[in-house]
């Protein structure tokens, strides 16, 4: 299992946001390209970002920071946050983006996430209140069920499936362990974890969590790393244990 160190972008800086709620950001710094190398530099398989302002807006506002972290890491960057049409997946990609994240546009235009898919790496992304897909932001709801729109993209060249449980973002609290199991035996598309991990012991719960032969792929983790809850070093071995 991948491990995913988050840097949430708003205004420029490293924030995180408690279950989603952009009145309760906490700001841990102001050099983004700093954050992502000492990742990098810790063994970090991959770099995840997500541009808070684009995906409450729809406005790339931090476009620029994003391409200095693309050009600065040696190890693939998945990007999301208001990728909502070509354009703006385009500027993403010739950014030096690896894997781009698609969340509200998955459920507007799945055709989209469609022809994407077979030109470029492509994740969905299912930011979930309880089963209910959240968009634009984590702001609206979408009124639809977060199984039924996983299935809609089976076999069509989607790399994964990255599942946020809402309450559990930005809490430490814990995993969704059930939510996730239920999609691990739902969709046949690798399933990345986001949200609630706190301990090293919930990296360990995802790591033993399968599903006949089916288990997690990677786990994002935010919060727990800005809060030295852990290290990362720690972290990536956790997610080898028993590899």
């Amino acid at each position: 299992m991948d491990l995913f160190p988050a840097i949430d972008l708003r205004n420029g800086k490293c924030v995180r946001l408690y279950q989603g709620d952009y009145g309760r950001e906490t700001v841990y710094g102001d050099d983004p390209v700093s954050q992502a190398l000492a990742f990098v530099a810790a063994g970090a398989p991959w770099v995840h970002v997500v541009d808070l302002d684009a995906a409450r807006t729809g406005e790339p506002l931090n476009r620029s920071v994003i391409a200095a972290i693309a050009a600065a890491i040696s190890v693939p960057l998945q990007v999301g946050g208001g990728v909502r049409d070509e354009r703006s997946a385009k500027a993403l990609f010739d950014a030096g983006v690896t894997r781009v994240v698609i969340g509200t546009a998955a459920l507007e235009d799945p055709a989209f996430v469609r022809r994407l898919a077979a030109r470029h790496r492509v994740a969905v992304g299912l930011d979930t209140k309880g089963r209910e897909v959240a968009v634009r932001g984590w702001v609206d709801g979408s009124g639809r069920d977060v199984i039924d729109v996983a299935a809609e993209f089976v076999d069509d060249g989607v790399e994964a499936l990255v599942i946020t449980q809402i309450a559990r973002d930005g809490t430490l609290e814990g995993p969704d362990l059930e939510g996730l199991a239920e999609m691990l035996e739902a969709s046949p598309i690798p399933v990345v974890a986001s949200g609630g991990v706190g301990t090293l012991a919930h990296i360990s719960s995802l790591v033993g969590l399968h599903v006949g032969t089916r288990q997690l792929s990677g786990v994002i983790v935010g919060r727990a790393l800005y809060e030295r809850e852990f290290t990362i070093e720690a972290a990536i071995a956790a997610t080898r244990a028993g590899a």
